[in-house]
């Protein structure tokens, strides 16, 4: 019976903290819609504090869902892409092209010359055949590697245009309506003649690997310490973070490497806003971003009339940035950026342990520079293996420190539970360990016969008595009372505690006296 009870209050529990998830998501998403629409109107005379300060504090419920709607279309299938690579996508079935950008005809040199002929002015256009824009090797390549069911563990395939030889990355990702081929340029010096692919990345990854898994458990900040410095000889970054979000959905920069002359970040906290619900949906999905130049004018995807909607650029690897990021960037003075994304298993106490648990975003590494900066897809490469490994071990660090955690919470609430049985109430406030050893919190209060023992940072004694009293005449018969907001629960006078409090828990512990 009690493992039964125990059951069913851990599912409770699950279940009302994915929903407020959930409602914490929604209401994030309607606000970063906005937001962009504010950025939209503003031509470019945006001012993001004031705009956030407005939008999170009025009601969001005005904003009409074809907003969030058009904005999440524009974050997916935005139509446009970064011009250091270029992009074809084309029917798997014949490599039949469906869609490209506009650079691509002069990237693969096929753009026509002064006098062109019908050849050149055919190469590509919708219907024609991708692989006769590449030498055999590489069009062969392509065809092998769409009959293999996860093509993107193929990536990169080289190829070299056929007129004139020139080297490039395939990246291949599919889509509901396509196969899409990302080409991004190659140094020629830099073809790989051996190792190739994944073998190659992780070749680059392997010793920054060896010193991650090398480190002692318990410290996940000596984890993200050693991380930047191993990223920051991998890329070249001038500055290199890792960003934990946190239960509310704001960011923390708790690691820094940087060039010297840099301004540290390093303890910074940023609203959820700053990395906004779509994006971190998008970094679920692609697990690396890169964009070389902020202030590079992006190319237009042009596609068949036949495609029911735009094409899906959540994978693509040229997915240019929006206007509102790419300002963002340019006001922090980083001209070009690398982001990887850190995963870790979903904590869900009603998930079957013998399934597979889903992931969520723990938080993301991130690069900047001060100038354009191309990392070549290999090497971005070798820092996912890297960061898959980073994640594995935070996910370690983060179980080791749950476990830790709920050890201390049991040790101290036998100590208190003793100290309630041999003496008065007063006992879990005055004495060692207290409450507040038990709870995180910023504060607690004891109110009882009429007495007050303040802790930390709490209400006034006349506030506390009016809690009290507001709790024994609108919820007499609930044993206590657990929120985020006061303001949210109904509490009449929650405008006039000040910015300091604004959640709480309460417990009744006799008919008139509370543990807050």
């Amino acid at each position: 019976m009690s493992s039964m009870s125990t059951n069913k209050s851990n599912c409770s529990r699950s279940s009302s903290a994915r929903s407020k998830q959930n409602a914490r998501v929604i209401a994030q998403t309607t606000i970063d819609a906005k937001l962009h629409v504010d950025f939209e109107e503003s031509k470019r005379l945006f001012d993001y504090s004031t705009s956030i300060d407005f939008n999170i504090s009025s009601s969001t419920s005005n904003v009409p869902s074809s907003t969030v709607s058009a904005y999440l279309q524009k974050m997916q299938r935005g139509s446009l892409i970064q011009p250091f690579g270029c992009l074809i996508a084309v029917d798997e079935q014949n490599f039949t092209v469906l869609a490209y950008s506009e650079n691509a005809p002069e990237m693969l040199d096929l753009a026509p010359h002064a006098v062109p002929n019908i050849e050149q002015q055919e190469a590509l256009t919708y219907g024609s055949d991708v692989r006769t824009l590449f030498s055999s090797p590489g069009a062969t390549a392509l065809q092998k590697a769409a009959n293999f069911g996860e093509v993107n563990l193929l990536n990169p395939i080289l190829v070299h245009c056929k007129t004139s030889g020139k080297p490039f990355y395939a990246i291949l990702h599919r889509i509901e309506a396509a196969l899409v081929i990302d080409l991004e340029p190659v140094n020629p010096a830099e073809v790989p003649v051996t190792a190739a692919g994944a073998l190659k990345s992780y070749k680059l990854a392997a010793k920054a690997i060896s010193r991650l898994q090398s480190l002692p458990s318990g410290n996940i900040s000596l984890l993200c310490d050693v991380l930047v410095k191993e990223v920051s000889e991998l890329t070249g970054y001038d500055r290199i973070m890792v960003y934990k979000f946190h239960e509310d959905e704001h960011g923390e920069v708790i690691a820094e490497s940087r060039r010297p002359d840099l301004e540290p970040y390093l303890g910074l906290h940023y609203p959820a806003t700053d990395i906004p619900q779509a994006s971190r949906f998008l970094f679920m999905k692609n697990k690396i971003r890169m964009i070389c130049d902020c202030s590079a004018q992006p190319v237009k995807v042009i596609q068949d009339k036949g495609l029911a909607q735009p094409l899906s650029l959540c994978g693509s690897t040229l997915r240019s940035p929006h206007g509102c990021h790419a300002q963002y960037m340019a006001s922090m003075g980083s001209i070009a950026s690398l982001v990887m994304s850190v995963t870790i298993n979903e904590n869900d106490d009603e998930m079957d342990s013998e399934q597979d648990k889903g992931r969520k975003l723990w938080g993301l590494v991130v690069c900047h520079h001060t100038s354009p900066r191309f990392v070549p897809f290999p090497l971005r490469y070798a820092c996912e293996f890297l960061l898959q490994v980073f994640g594995v071990q935070i996910n370690k660090e983060v179980d080791l420190a749950a476990q830790m955690r709920e050890k201390h919470i049991l040790q101290t609430q036998t100590v208190l539970c003793d100290m309630l049985l041999r003496d008065s109430p007063v006992g879990i406030v005055t004495k060692s360990p207290n409450v507040m050893d038990l709870v995180k919190c910023d504060g607690a209060a004891l109110y009882y016969r009429q007495k007050f023992w303040l802790l930390g940072v709490t209400p006034t004694k006349a506030q506390i008595r009016d809690i009290a009293e507001w709790l024994l005449e609108y919820r007499s018969s609930s044993t206590g009372l657990s929120t985020d907001s006061l303001m949210e629960a109904g509490y009449p006078g929650a405008s006039v505690l000040g910015e300091a409090v604004c959640g709480m828990a309460a417990v009744k512990i006799t008919s008139k006296d509370f543990l807050f």
